[in-house]
């Protein structure tokens, strides 16, 4: 009798996770993909530190996201108002401000590696145009229920070809790896640490989407209560770590020491990565690493697509105090266009539009760290859901980390 059980038992789990995993498919892109990269070519093994670090001190502020909605059955969006009408404008004038820098980003790194994977255009805005009318065709034809399933197979392809070619990395290896760790220095090092701690594991600004996703699955599945978001979204979470780990592993083994310098131009750098990953380990992965490299890419474009118009209209519909089905399209449209106009005209200068958005993603962290904190703390969530002692200790920590990271970068511009 409990064998019978147990296919029925692993079905309900994955039917279970959601927005754990789509914040994982949302977080596991730019940050990992290309920051990671990069990480681990220009420093070895030298910043797992900061990449652990980051998580740690990231971590209550993201989690605050699906425990505020499922405690209330709000979004952070509509705890925001109840603080202040003003910290709702706030996030408003900054989620605007980045979301079209944001989606160019991944976009065109997304568009680089589909020509390189399967070739047919050589031209990174027709492979943008086309990535972006497939993803908004997925979103009109499915929107939640469908970016949930499908988030699922490409995270479980994502982490299988990963730790392929990590594996094969290893052992493909033959010098001494050094794990010693470093403090970068000079104002471009420092530049460099700060954008990979922006969007590492994502920006905070990502617990707002959590929170609207969180409530989303809880529309589809009348179980999913506080105690299985807050798995889920360890579950999602610890993926992000762990994948992060995997691409600076990637960076470290691979191109660490080969003196190769990376083009902004996202198609050359997407060339650059494959070829490097398979110069070493091999032409044979060349398919693995192109799936699992363009799979990150697409998750992320995906389910940003998805997140910032479902974040704007609730933002609007709060502040307007009415609501309207078609501001998701509206937004969803705006933001299509927008990026393809970014594209078009500021191709030549992705590499420092990239280099902004996970700048300005960090120096943001600490508003969102300080807002999330105040409202689960408070007395718009239930006395059994807020913080216990260790949470709020935890979270005081990653204030004065947020902040003192903010403040040492400033001083060193």
């Amino acid at each position: 009798m409990p064998k019978s059980h147990q296919p029925k038992t692993s079905n309900q789990f994955l039917k279970s996770l959601g927005p754990g995993l789509l914040f994982a498919g949302a977080a596991i892109g730019v940050s990992h993909l290309v920051q990671s990269t990069r990480a681990g070519a220009d420093f070895g093994f030298g910043l797992v530190w900061a990449l652990v670090l980051v998580h740690l001190f990231k971590y209550p502020f993201f989690q605050y996201g699906p425990r505020y909605a499922t405690a209330t059955g709000e979004s952070l969006l509509d705890g925001y108002k109840k603080l202040s009408k003003w910290v709702l404008v706030a996030y408003f004038i900054i989620f605007f401000i980045t979301m079209f820098t944001i989606q160019a980003a991944v976009t065109i790194v997304t568009a680089g590696l589909a020509i390189n994977l399967f070739g047919l255009s050589e031209n990174s805005i027709t492979w943008s145009i086309a990535i972006t009318i497939i993803s908004f065709s997925i979103l009109i034809l499915g929107r939640y229920k469908l970016l949930d399933n499908l988030m699922k197979v490409i995270i479980v392809i994502l982490t299988l070809t990963t730790v392929t070619s990590v594996i094969i990395a290893i052992f493909g290896n033959e010098t001494t790896l050094n794990f010693t760790q470093i403090i970068p220095k000079g104002s471009l090092e420092i530049g460099f640490l700060i954008a990979f701690l922006g969007w590492m594991p994502a920006p905070l600004g990502i617990s707002v989407i959590q929170s609207l996703w969180a409530i989303e699955k809880k529309k589809s599945s009348k179980s999913f209560d506080t105690k299985k978001s807050i798995l889920d979204f360890n579950i999602g979470y610890i993926a992000t770590l762990f994948l992060g780990v995997c691409f600076i592993s990637l960076g470290a083994l691979v191109m660490f020491d080969t003196g190769e310098t990376f083009s902004p131009k996202a198609d050359v750098f997407a060339q650059q990565l494959i070829g490097m990953y398979t110069n070493t380990i091999g032409d044979s992965m060349y398919i693995v690493i192109g799936i699992a490299a363009f799979t990150t890419m697409f998750s992320t474009t995906l389910t940003t697509l998805d997140a910032s118009p479902r974040a704007m209209t609730r933002t609007v519909e709060l502040l307007s105090n009415k609501k309207n089905k078609k501001l998701y399209w509206f937004w969803i449209l705006f933001l299509s266009i927008g990026t393809i106009i970014i594209l078009k005209y500021f191709i030549g200068e992705m590499g420092m539009l990239i280099k902004i958005a996970t700048i300005l993603g960090f120096l943001t962290a600490p508003f969102y760290a300080i807002i999330n904190f105040i409202l689960i703390s408070g007395k718009h969530t239930p006395k059994e859901f807020r913080p216990s002692t260790m949470m709020k200790i935890w979270s005081y920590l990653g204030i004065i980390f947020l902040i003192g990271f903010s403040v040492w970068f400033l001083m060193n511009l």
